[in-house]
């Protein structure tokens, strides 16, 4: 399904689909365009080949397709010729037993050379920029909190301002902009097969978590060789819930760096902003999901801030903010948001 990418200083794939356009001694930075043999089609999965293969402190520039197909963004008033040539090559070349469970299209694998399961990747969130001037929302009958209440299908097409980082909704409605991407994630165990990529999980996936933007670092545990991370479901925003079952879907480039801790298994996915500590968890159960997430925010603090476990417990109540990242995803989500600038030392 997809083939790897060669330094610049070894042969180049026949189709030449990353390369590295700056290198040094340290590290190289890469770009990753999505075309069907570079993206992983609904599903994480130990035993796909990686699009790229880089090292520890390489940067990548990762382009990424929404979730929708051409047919429907153009039955939707999207004209053709905004409909992005990547898109219709995907929908077009990848073969039906290489798609699903899910239904993201999801840009790599990326390799990271040397990971190992017992090993954390840490994925530096750089750079987030719009790759199309539209997201569109949508409903439908078999999806969303409320489908019950909305038996029906609808999507809207929603103009996004880039000059004024605003989302143009509706007659006296535009939303501030936040561009993050609602899936990041590595291969499950092998012994998982492959994962859906709808329901986020152990491997982080489809977190939907609105806290991920740019400036962002995501440490995700790693359970097969090279991580194989992918990335994808581009947002230019979303609400907390993201109740009918998509934000504002749209096609972003991402630029990450990647850094490996051999040996410092992560228990879990968590992440860290400029401002704040931020912990999840995952479950069918939302009960339990906001159990994970308390939970392991009391593990970081008792492990990174060397706090004893019931001082942890306490300040999570004190200080704390217990948010639900999304409710439609089968595994609910659920982030807990600890400020760092109650830490005085």
């Amino acid at each position: 399904m997809s083939s790897r990418v060669k330094s610049a200083a070894g042969a180049l794939s026949a189709v030449l689909f990353a390369a590295p356009f700056a290198a040094g001694a340290q590290a190289a930075t890469y770009v990753l365009e999505p075309t069907p043999s570079t993206v992983a089609w609904g599903n994480y999965d130990a035993t796909t080949k990686p699009a790229l293969s880089v090292r520890s402190g390489d940067t990548v520039v990762v382009h990424t397709l929404l979730t929708n197909n051409p047919t429907g963004l153009k039955a939707n008033g999207v004209p053709d010729d905004q409909i992005e040539p990547a898109l219709k090559d995907v929908y077009e070349h990848v073969p039906a037993a290489a798609r699903g469970p899910g239904g993201h299209i999801l840009t790599g694998p990326i390799a990271i050379e040397g990971a190992e399961p017992g090993d954390t990747l840490e994925v530096r969130i750089q750079k987030i920029d719009l790759a199309i001037p539209y997201a569109y929302n949508g409903f439908g009958p078999a999806n969303g909190l409320l489908r019950d209440d909305f038996p029906y299908r609808r999507t809207k097409i929603i103009p996004l301002d880039r000059q004024k980082g605003l989302a143009n909704f509706g007659p006296g409605i535009a939303i501030p902009m936040h561009p993050f991407f609602g899936s990041m994630g590595v291969a499950p165990p092998p012994e998982m097969g492959r994962w859906d990529s709808t329901p986020p999980t152990i491997i982080g996936g489809n977190m939907d978590n609105k806290e991920l933007v740019a400036g962002t670092t995501l440490f995700l545990p790693v359970f097969a060789k090279g991580a194989l991370f992918e990335v994808g479901d581009g947002h230019a925003g979303q609400g907390n819930g993201e109740v009918d079952v998509t934000a504002l879907e749209t096609s972003l480039v991402g630029t990450f760096q990647f850094i490996l801790h051999k040996g410092e298994r992560s228990p879990y996915p968590r992440a860290e902003s400029p401002t704040h500590y931020i912990a999840m968890g995952f479950d069918d159960d939302l009960a339990v999901a906001t159990l994970k997430a308390v939970r392991n925010m009391v593990d970081f603090l008792a492990t990174h801030k060397g706090l004893s476990r019931d001082d942890a417990y306490m300040l999570v109540s004190v200080a704390g903010d217990v948010d639900i990242s999304e409710l439609v995803d089968r595994n609910k989500a659920v982030h807990v948001m600890m400020p760092k600038a109650i830490f005085t030392k």
